[in-house]
């Protein structure tokens, strides 16, 4: 067992199943469940399923349209870049991405990510594809440290390295990245990221228009302590045509 299954941290998984004329993407991790199913015919896509059964705000559900809206009868292959990305619920969108690039795949991959809480400000995280580790990062006070082709660089300094890649190290890179920015959520205190004005309008619930009006909301789970599991409560993934959520007001 590597020393970050030890550490209490942030843990996200990421999973792809798929049949004949549908594929679906999922993902939960301590502050979201989301899921989007893709139904197509000869390559394009002819419905969009989202479905939150955690997300972070009141206004969240609201993205469930956006994407629709977004991906409904565009070609699996041309997904990328498609839309504004910021107008969205950025993680339905990643979602949404990530599905239509394995929709033909035999074996569709899980990802796992974990990103140990800091220790004197260092932080370990690292991406593993069905069991396997495949990318690994150390960063202190938000700027990586190893391995030392990236010393130096934050995380959203990555970008032209992570073009560099081969596809499925690029997959998997951007996958950690995300992750490993989530994961300071964890090290915030909650009163410090419940007000939707103070962020960057960077998804569907920080644009101008609604960050006014968003509420912090949902559960937040810690899967790196005690008993709980990734996907261990029921994901009716068959009530994805309603797009619904379930969000509760935090304390």
């Amino acid at each position: 067992m590597d020393a970050v299954d030890r550490l209490p941290g942030f843990r996200r998984r990421l999973l792809v199943e798929r049949g004949a004329d549908w594929v679906r993407s999922a993902l939960e991790d301590d502050f979201h469940c989301m899921a989007v199913t893709l139904r197509h015919d000869q390559g394009l896509v002819t419905a969009v399923e989202p479905l939150m059964r955690r997300a972070p705000w009141t206004t969240c559900p609201g993205a469930v349209e956006r994407l629709r809206l977004t991906f409904t009868g565009a070609a699996l292959s041309d997904f990328a870049g498609r839309g504004d990305k910021r107008s969205n619920c950025t993680h339905l969108y990643d979602l949404a991405l990530l599905a239509a690039a394995h929709a033909f795949d035999t074996a569709p991959p899980v990802y796992d990510i974990l990103v140990s809480d800091p220790i004197d400000g260092r932080r370990t995280a690292e991406l593993r594809r069905d069991g396997v580790r495949l990318l690994g990062w150390i960063d202190r006070e938000h700027r990586i440290v190893e391995p030392a082709e990236l010393a130096g660089r934050r995380l959203d300094e990555l970008q032209a390295w992570i073009d560099g890649l081969d596809p499925v190290r690029q997959e998997a890179a951007r996958l950690l990245r995300w992750g490993a920015i989530i994961a300071h959520g964890r090290s915030i205190p909650m009163e410090r990221q419940s007000d939707a004005r103070r962020m960057p309008p960077n998804c569907y619930s920080f644009q101008p228009e609604r960050a006014h009006v968003a509420r912090r909301v949902g559960e937040v789970r810690d899967f790196s302590r005690g008993g709980a599991q990734l996907f261990d409560r029921p994901f009716d993934i068959n009530s994805s045509r309603d797009g619904q959520v379930t969000v509760r007001r935090l304390a």
